[in-house]
């Protein structure tokens, strides 16, 4: 698995969560999938990923996305 593989399933798993959360829990919970959304969108413009670089320290290789 690559980083970008990687951090689209991160995201994945995080929305989906989010939207769990905000069933059983607490409608408050789709703020988080609102952040994804939102860092999703401006890691698309920018180019920079917080959760991109953090998998990069784990020892992921990068893709062609995030170089």
């Amino acid at each position: 698995m690559n980083l970008d593989r990687a951090v689209l399933a991160f995201a994945g798993v995080m929305i989906l969560a989010s939207l769990a959360l905000a069933h059983f829990v607490s409608p408050l919970w789709l703020w988080l999938t609102v952040f994804v959304g939102a860092n999703l969108l401006q890691a698309s413009v920018t180019g920079f990923c917080p959760a991109a670089m953090v998998l990069r320290k784990l020892g992921l290789a990068s893709g062609c996305a995030f170089k």
